[in-house]
């Protein structure tokens, strides 16, 4: 049993058949037959039962599938060791982020980043925080920026400051209030713009301040509830980082003193697995900038 008969192995379970593995491997059906048959009489066992449509591993299949699987990850991530060590600073480094963070500190951190190691290059992914776990889990990112709600049991983490939420609003809802600060308690019978993330968050404080809030849009980007915002269409709860991501003389920006109404972020990669130099000085970056 050598390493290609386990990525022809692996690539029939991926696949799901052995007419689409042997597609995606540029090979004949046939030839990709004989080469199971040939692991199944080396190992002197059933692998695979071939249905019409699907192939079904039996329990030995199955079990070489997970331990085929740890060996080409050893293999990719040793050979991914090595490849660095005789390069340098080379590379593809994936991040996944939590959406705010993604369009208003990012690109900035990434800026000053590339500055640094041009020959590195990105593939960012923008999505929830569970998302990005699952992402992180599968090893299709190597970092992650996410609330800093994890089992830390599985990651290593540093958590970055903590961003505060403010009112985004429109001139015409100030009735000449001058301060750069809100209470949530100011936000009773007034129509709110919530990003998702934040709803449960948010409801949970009113209702310990005795109010139901008056939720008039829920949505998935801060950018978005801005626009409204600045439409007049209600008041929109947003980080303060996003703050000018929306460039509009309409729009004024109120700080909420609540202590509670924060969002705290952390930077996350998993334990016991390989962390590539890019990595090392991305987050090292990433915390000179924000600290």
């Amino acid at each position: 049993m050598d390493i290609k008969q386990l990525k022809y192995f692996r690539s029939i379970v991926l696949a799901g058949t052995i007419s689409g593995a042997a597609k995606q491997l540029f090979m004949t059906q046939p030839s990709l037959s004989q080469q199971l048959h040939l692991l199944e009489s080396e190992l002197e066992v059933k692998l695979i039962d071939r249905g019409n449509r699907k192939i079904t591993l039996t329990e030995a299949g199955q079990l070489l599938n997970i331990r085929a699987g740890q060996i080409l990850e050893l293999l990719n991530t040793t050979a991914a060791e090595v490849r660095e060590l005789h390069n340098g600073y080379t590379g593809t480094l994936s991040i996944g982020t939590i959406t705010s963070f993604g369009v208003a500190i990012l690109p900035g951190v990434i800026r000053e980043f590339h500055a640094k190691y041009p020959n590195i290059k990105f593939q960012l992914l923008e999505d929830t925080t569970p998302k990005i776990l699952d992402l992180l889990n599968s090893g299709l990112i190597e970092l992650g920026i996410t609330r800093s709600a994890f089992n830390e049991e599985l990651y290593h983490a540093v958590e970055l400051p903590a961003d505060p939420m403010v009112i985004a609003m429109s001139k015409e809802w100030l009735s000449g209030q001058q301060s750069q600060y809100i209470t949530i308690d100011e936000l009773r019978g007034r129509p709110l713009l919530l990003h998702r993330s934040n709803e449960a968050m948010i409801i949970d404080y009113c209702h310990k301040m005795g109010f139901q809030p008056d939720i008039v849009c829920k949505g998935d980007d801060v950018r978005t509830l801005i626009v409204l915002a600045n439409e007049g269409i209600g008041l929109a709860i947003v980080p303060k980082s996003v703050l000018g991501l929306v460039p509009s003389n309409n729009i004024s920006y109120r700080e909420i003193l609540d202590e509670p109404l924060k969002i705290r972020k952390s930077v996350i990669w998993m334990k016991n697995r390989y962390l590539s130099t890019a990595a090392k000085h991305f987050i090292n970056t990433l915390l000179l900038d924000l600290m």
